[in-house]
């Protein structure tokens, strides 16, 4: 590994890619374009004793006169101001005024002599002035000059005067307690903003109205995603298109799925035929691909491969790469840069090896492969890019890999799972301790003080705004709610994974339809499930709910419940992989953050996790702060399980794995299994053999046996019988099939066997017939002897079909006598 830091890019790196984030948000514009501003309506277009004879009418009269005059006498002014100004109503006028496009705040110092005023009450005259027409609906402010100036009491006009109907219809709705909230009174000024900017009422805001402001916002306080709480109210309302998005939340962040072209072009390819062969390649393998790895085939193609090309050659428009080019892409991709910002703005870039480095060969083989492979049916289409392939087979192996990521993955497993007992306990203290601090909070007095774990807090004097925080004794503030809501889905998490073995996006998934019943046919005993959504493998299961996992459910679905109605709030979630809203479910991890229902981030799971690790103080092996990864209590289940007796098939369903290597790719192998797993054959073994094999032999037992193998060796070779056997041809060794000759016995067996024929002749010329048959067994069975030596020591010849030289060479004919020698 190599480290270095440097203030400035490392030259010759592959450019950004352009971010996707956002697209969504982009999308949505396009198919919701905002209400256009309008310049011609029946109160714009009165006159100017119309408008004034409006402004003494009741709803617009103020009870108190002085404040009536004041914004009788302001709107005067304002509206004498606007007639020096091109337009036929008083909207066309406002927007031709340089009042329109100045700030909110600095609009009423334009003009230097307001009439019948000086400098120092015509301020307050003038806005009160503009507070009148406002509110007559003679005038509509845009959006973006209301974010630059704050009124107090446009909002409670509005309500009251422009769609009391719906107004008292939203705050029914939403509940007493959620409108008087200071995110409440936030939403609140988003509605009265849209309504006084676009006219209408609540159920005339679109979609793209809400769009509009949210830009709007963003670019008023850069870095801020705005408050998307009045959106989840509109929705809530009905009046939105079934099509609308759930939520504004997270579109300015997302990318949604997006196109083919867009994946590829966020690179900026140089050449253009390599970049429209991409897309054309992509397209062709995105029906059958699911939309995560579509986009990792693209980050393989584009800025793995084909950007390192560029960067190596300038100018190359060919897949057919030079060897050097190959060559030093290969090289160049075994590595990897990770930069990091240091605080004094330099980047610290540390030069490592690429993890995945056989999975990146594979993708740009298969892309060679494909491409030879299409050319076979459209010639006309691929044939063209047909070229050699830079990777072989070699490059492309994956097996170190494999083999070195299951060595890290055991260790992990190894390190983690003795320490799952603390880590389970200290993540319960940790939520007990901080609801005590909560609990201490909503003691205290406004500005008082309370203690929590060991210091001592105050509590702040306005409650209105952030009703669960306080401030340290450096009087830096913490927020306690979201301390405990981080303690107590750091606890539910690391129980349900625990218990359940599932990945995290399953966990996030669950609903509370996922919790059924079973009867169990042998007894009628009803038994809870849980049942996991497909996510991974596309296959979902049912997993058997312990009384542990029982008891953390009923605790999370006790907090999420709605307090006016029971029930879990239904919720849409956003797809992180896939990048698509899944339907409105009744989700268990969710909790509400900025006034509105949410689910669990896994950034909030994260933070809570390494909170409970940093309380354990645990350390691995190489004296280092542990961590635990959502994806170690997998693991970890899948090795207990199958190390508690689970049958590795079993531990398959249950993991949803579609083949049982990847199960036993979890399962982490301890050496001490292993020795108590042959220990276990073994004595399974001796349970089904008898026992007196295994008992210890006395001396006369080990003589005898000692001397089987003394008395083996024979004359012609030695004796294979069985220890514990009889000679079953009374030791006539030439007719056994146990008997393995020497073949320095050879000459030896020649003897017997001449010997042998001499006799049988013999016994034939004397007449001894009962002789002849037994001889000739013993004759049999010393050629057979002979023929085994005979084969044992011929050499193997294999003919390889070459001609011989006879074949090959002339014939020689008689020799001609007058040729001379």
């Amino acid at each position: 590994m190599v480290t270095s830091t440097q203030t400035l890019e490392a030259p010759g790196s592959i450019r950004a890619a352009q971010t996707l984030a956002g697209e969504a948000m982009r999308g949505v514009k396009e198919r919701f374009p905002p209400r256009p501003y309008e310049d011609h309506w029946p109160a714009t277009s009165q006159s100017y004793e119309e408008v004034m004879a409006q402004l003494d009418q009741p709803p617009l009269r103020a009870a108190s006169k002085s404040t009536h005059d004041y914004r009788r006498r302001g709107a005067k002014n304002i509206l004498r101001w606007l007639q020096d100004h091109s337009g036929d109503t008083w909207q066309q006028r406002w927007n031709a005024s340089p009042a329109a496009s100045s700030t909110g705040s600095q609009w009423n110092k334009l003009a230097a002599g307001w009439t019948g005023y000086g400098a120092a009450n015509a301020n307050g005259i003038l806005n009160s002035g503009l507070f009148a027409l406002v509110c007559a609906d003679v005038l509509r402010p845009s959006l973006r000059w209301q974010l630059t100036r704050a009124s107090t009491n446009l909002r409670a006009v509005i309500c009251q005067h422009r769609d009391p109907a719906g107004f008292t219809r939203l705050q029914q709705m939403v509940g007493a307690e959620a409108w008087s909230s200071h995110l409440g009174i936030l939403a609140k000024n988003v509605l009265v903003k849209l309504v006084v900017a676009k006219g209408g009422g609540l159920a005339d805001i679109t979609v793209g109205d809400a769009v509009e402001y949210l830009e709007a916002f963003r670019e008023n306080r850069p870095g801020s995603y705005g408050q998307s709480l009045f959106y989840s109210w509109l929705r809530d309302l009905g009046h939105l298109p079934p099509d609308a998005p759930a939520t504004l939340r997270f579109l300015a962040r997302t990318s949604g799925q997006v196109s083919v072209e867009q994946l590829v072009d966020r690179y900026n390819p140089q050449s253009k035929p390599i970049r429209d062969l991409l897309v054309e390649y992509l397209k062709e393998r995105q029906p059958s691909m699911d939309y995560t790895s579509l986009e990792d085939a693209s980050r393989t193609l584009v800025r793995n491969f084909w950007l390192q090309i560029e960067r190596i050659q300038p100018g190359i428009d060919t897949l057919r790469l030079p060897p050097e080019v190959a060559a030093a892409w290969k090289q160049a991709s075994r590595t990897k840069v990770e930069r990091r910002r240091l605080p004094d703005g330099s980047v610290h870039e540390t030069v490592t090896e690429r993890a995945n480095y056989g999975s990146l060969m594979m993708g740009v083989r298969g892309f060679y492969l494909d491409l030879a492979h299409w050319a076979v049916e459209e010639p006309e289409r691929w044939g063209p890019w047909v070229a050699p392939c830079p990777v072989s087979d070699a490059d492309a192996s994956t097996s170190k890999h494999e083999k070195r990521l299951k060595a890290k993955m055991d260790q992990r497993t190894r390190e983690r799972l003795p320490a799952l007992s603390t880590v389970v306990r200290v993540a319960r203290e940790n939520w007990i301790e901080a609801r005590e601090g909560m609990d201490a909070l909503r003691a205290a007095p406004l500005g008082g003080q309370f203690t929590f774990r060991g210091s001592t807090y105050t509590r702040q004097k306005q409650d209105s705004s952030t009703p669960f925080r306080a401030y340290d004794e450096s009087g830096q503030r913490v927020h306690f709610g979201l301390i405990e809501e981080r303690a107590f889905w750091a606890w539910a998490t690391i129980e349900f994974l625990q218990h359940t073995g599932v990945r995290i996006e399953e966990m996030l998934e669950a609903s509370h339809h996922s919790l059924i019943q079973y009867k169990l046919p042998t007894n009628g005993e009803v038994v809870p499930l849980l049942q996991v959504a497909p996510s991974k493998t596309d296959e979902e299961r049912l997993l058997l709910v312990s009384p542990e996992l029982a008891d953390v459910l009923s605790t999370i679905i006790a907090r999420v419940r709605d307090p006016r109605t029971g029930a879990v709030p239904m919720l849409p979630s956003y797809d992180v992989a896939e990048k698509i809203w899944n339907p409105p479910m009744p989700l268990l991890f969710q909790w509400t953050y900025g006034g509105q229902r949410t689910t669990v981030s896994r950034n909030l799971i994260r933070r809570g996790i390494n909170e409970v690790m940093e309380r354990t103080g645990l350390t691995d092996s190489a004296d280092q702060p542990l961590d635990f990864a959502p994806h170690d209590f997998r693991r970890i289940f899948i090795t207990d399980a199958i190390r508690s007796g689970l049958p590795p098939h079993i531990a398959q369903v249950l993991a949803g794995h579609s083949d049982i290597n990847t199960t036993m790719g979890y399962n982490a192998i301890y050496p001490a299994d292993a020795i108590e797993a042959h220990r276990a054959f073994i004595a399974r073994r001796r349970s089904l053999r008898p026992s007196e094999e295994y008992r210890t032999p006395t001396n006369e037992e080990w003589d005898a046996f000692l001397a089987h193998f003394e008395k083996r060796k024979l004359s012609l070779g030695t004796c294979a019988r069985a220890f514990g056997t009889s000679c079953i041809h009374e030791h006539a060794c030439v007719r056994c099939s146990l008997l393995r000759p020497e073949p320095s016995q050879r000459d030896r067996l020649i003897e017997i066997r001449d010997n042998l024929i001499n006799r049988i002749s013999e016994a034939q010329r004397e007449g001894w017939l009962g002789e002849v048959e037994g001889l000739e067994i013993s004759l049999a069975g010393a050629e057979d002897k002979l023929a085994q030596l005979d084969a044992a020591l011929k050499p193997m010849v294999i003919h390889l079909g070459l001609p011989a030289f006879g074949q090959i060479a002339g014939r020689s004919s008689e020799s001609d006598p007058h040729e001379r020698p």
